[in-house]
């Protein structure tokens, strides 16, 4: 790794603790937007970071839209006064009050919810009638993930009977592809452009009925590049590729153009032997999925779990001649595999730039709500 991780007063800082930084951050925001063609063609999510800070650096370099997970991160995007919001997960319980709130609350944003089940899209739309509102609608559609989504060979006949609910205003479709984990990246890009055939035709049935379907959001970090070649003329949602992980990073080689811009400062708590140690990076302190490398330290990238739990990391450094373990004491920093889920475990982070603390960032969509 290339990037120096160091940082004047990491002394002072205490130990577990996710780093941003924003030299980092900002380069990978300018190649994703090169590599979509623009920042108006960007609709990144904002689970990765949950930020509210990094959400208006994104609408300072022209990046105004937003994906989310949660009802809090739709709310701080308001917040920050984005321009569009969609809420990435099936509107269900209260879940549909509280976004029918949102449109109230923050009208200089538009809010659109996605659903696959057509008796829950339904109620939605009952529930904004009762509001005397139109809840704008995406699809989610299933290219194979198989998680959510109307499958989309069925996706054209579902639409066109949620087109005609009360209450709805049906808008596009939402079309993630996680499944998407190709090393290669032809074979990613081939099987990219055969779900996009398959995408296209739903828009071409829809069209030829005259029934509007504007809004089309594309794949994720892994995929948007391809989405960008095979359909050029709709929006792509990156998430990870904000802050980068050693994960994607080990997976997709061919993405090296973006940085790791979080890490995690830890510190060797305890030597157990000549090639073993303990940090204080328990799963409390980093996401604990996947298994069992759940980081990967700098300067050992080749360390090895033997043991992680809650707040202990015992790895093995293999040995190598001139290679000792360093001192008890040590601050080291761990790219973490995950870094989304690692964000949310940790209330704010000091923001690193020319080498120092510059700021601290809170961790505003950590919880699970603001206040709506």
């Amino acid at each position: 790794m290339g990037f120096d991780y160091t940082f004047k007063g990491q002394e002072e800082i205490p130990s577990p603790q996710l780093v941003v930084y924003r030299e980092a951050v900002t380069e990978n925001l300018k190649t994703m937007i090169r590599i979509a063609g623009g920042a108006e063609k960007l609709w990144p999510h904002v689970k990765t970071h949950k930020m509210i800070e990094l959400v208006n650096l994104q609408i300072g370099m022209g990046i105004t839209r937003f994906k989310c997970a949660t009802i809090a991160e739709a709310e701080m995007c308001a917040m920050a006064g984005a321009s569009d919001a969609v809420l990435a997960y099936p509107l269900l319980g209260p879940n549909v009050a509280r976004i029918l709130k949102l449109m109230k609350t923050y009208p200089g944003t538009r809010f659109y919810a996605i659903g696959d089940d057509t008796g829950a899209v339904k109620r939605a739309g009952e529930a904004a009638v009762k509001e005397g509102t139109v809840l704008p609608f995406l699809m989610d559609v299933d290219l194979g993930q198989n998680r959510t989504g109307v499958p989309v060979d069925k996706a054209a006949g579902v639409y066109e009977e949620w087109n005609g609910f009360e209450g709805i205003r049906m808008t596009g479709l939402h079309c993630y592809d996680g499944h998407r984990h190709e090393t290669d990246p032809d074979e990613r890009m081939e099987l990219v452009r055969e779900e996009d055939g398959k995408v296209e035709a739903v828009k071409t049935a829809l069209r030829q009925k005259g029934i509007g379907c504007g809004i089309v959001i594309l794949g994720g970090t892994p995929s948007f590049p391809c989405h960008v070649k095979a359909m050029p003329d709709d929006y792509y949602s990156p998430g990870t590729c904000v802050l980068w992980d050693s994960g994607y990073g080990k997976s997709f080689p061919d993405m090296d153009y973006f940085t790791a811009g979080a890490a995690v400062l830890t510190r060797v708590v305890s030597h157990r032997g000549e090639d073993l140690m303990t940090l204080d990076l328990g799963v409390k302190a980093v996401a604990s999925d996947p298994a069992p490398e759940r980081a990967q330290i700098v300067g050992f990238e080749d360390a090895v779990t033997v043991l992680q739990n809650e707040e202990h990391w015992l790895v093995r450094i293999p040995k190598k001649e001139g290679r000792t373990l360093p001192p008890v004491g040590t601050e080291l920093f761990a790219i973490p595999t995950h870094v989304c889920p690692t964000s949310a475990l940790y209330p704010s982070v000091p923001v690193i730039e020319n080498g120092a603390v510059a700021d601290w960032w809170k961790v505003t969509a950590r919880d699970r709500k603001l206040t709506i």
